[in-house]
């Protein structure tokens, strides 16, 4: 059974191997051993700590194999981003020259350098190794943070926002970055990422151009990519799009892949999410005729999310489950879960 859980800190071995195998573009996973230890020990801090307003939270959750006891994914929320570093995007947008005189109209896309996204919750740091990409991995990896921002909502923002992975090649290299090192930058791709992702942001403000850029200006290879995603990345957007996520005209400063949006009260698995009290079955087994569910305790720092084929009922408040499924979500009798159907 797959068993969604918050980190702890004997899963470091785990996440530095996720780093690793990551590659580059993963902004949220930068392979510093320094900066992993403090990522592990700031989601202990957030699921730990009491508050009912978004702040610098960060709640890192690890997929294990209850079987071997293997880490194969991971997934993350951060509660409120750009409070206390700043926050960037570049927003595609289009403006007119027009001359009625010469009878010329023309509209033009342009990129705006912003911080319109500050505040909103952020979906992040999605990782699922090869061989676990099957079944219903992939939506419980990503499908039941939403389930726990529903159980734990004061702690989070009324917008939640995912950074998509943007076009780069086994190398590292982005088209639309080649673009922006040739011209206001001397360092490659990689290492702007890398130091996004450890917090050194300064040279964004310093560097980038604080004019809006016209999109046509780019070069073709550049043009190209804005608002498209890494191919590993395409189930992660379709699984958002299935949610309710739009894209806006957000993109990436680095890569220029898109970033999609939602209202909390708008995903599609917290509108369908549903409440029942706890009857563990004598018999130990599972319903055979059930329906594929997300189905998640309402606890906090000890959150337990799994899916399962399950018999939901059509009344009542009331769901039987093996012990050996209430056991892996840590519930005994009349403990309250939450399901969502898949």
């Amino acid at each position: 059974m797959m068993i969604l859980r918050p980190i702890q800190k004997s899963d470091y071995p785990a996440l530095l191997n996720i780093a690793q195998e990551s590659g580059h573009g993963f902004t949220s996973l930068p392979l510093n051993e320094e900066l992993l230890q403090n990522k592990i020990d700031r989601s202990m801090t957030s699921f730990s700590k009491e508050t009912d307003v978004p702040f610098d939270e960060g709640y890192l959750f690890v997929l294990e194999d209850s079987e071997t006891g293997e880490v194969v994914g991971t997934s993350a929320i951060e509660a409120a981003v750009g409070l206390d570093d700043a926050f960037y995007h570049y927003h595609l947008s289009k403006v007119i020259h027009s001359s009625r005189t010469l009878n010329v109209y023309k509209a033009v896309d342009i990129l705006t350098l912003c911080n319109d996204y500050t505040g909103a919750t952020e979906l992040c740091t999605l990782f699922l190794k090869d061989k676990y990409r099957k079944g219903l991995n992939g939506k419980l990896l990503s499908k039941s943070r939403f389930m726990f921002i529903n159980q734990h909502k004061s702690r989070f923002a009324e917008t939640v926002i995912a950074e998509m992975r943007g076009v780069s090649d086994e190398n590292g290299s982005s088209p639309f970055w080649k673009w922006l090192e040739e011209h206001f930058f001397s360092m490659d791709f990689p290492t702007a990422d890398y130091l996004t992702g450890i917090g050194q942001k300064v040279f964004i403000a310093e560097l980038m151009p604080k004019y809006p850029i016209y999109v046509n200006l780019l070069s073709e290879e550049a043009q190209a990519v804005v608002g498209e995603v890494h191919d590993n990345t395409r189930p992660a957007i379709e699984l958002l799009k299935g949610e309710g996520f739009t894209f806006n005209g957000y993109v990436d400063i680095f890569d220029a892949g898109p970033t999609v949006e939602a209202k909390v009260d708008n995903i599609r698995t917290i509108r369908a999410t549903q409440f029942f009290k706890v009857c563990i079955s004598k018999a130990g087994t599972e319903h055979t005729n059930g329906s594929p569910v997300l189905i998640a305790n309402d606890k906090l720092a000890g959150y337990r999310a799994t899916a399962v084929e399950l018999e939901v009922p059509q009344s009542g408040d009331e769901i039987t489950i093996s012990a050996e499924l209430a056991n892996a979500l840590q519930v005994t009798e009349g403990d309250t879960v939450s399901i969502a159907t898949l």
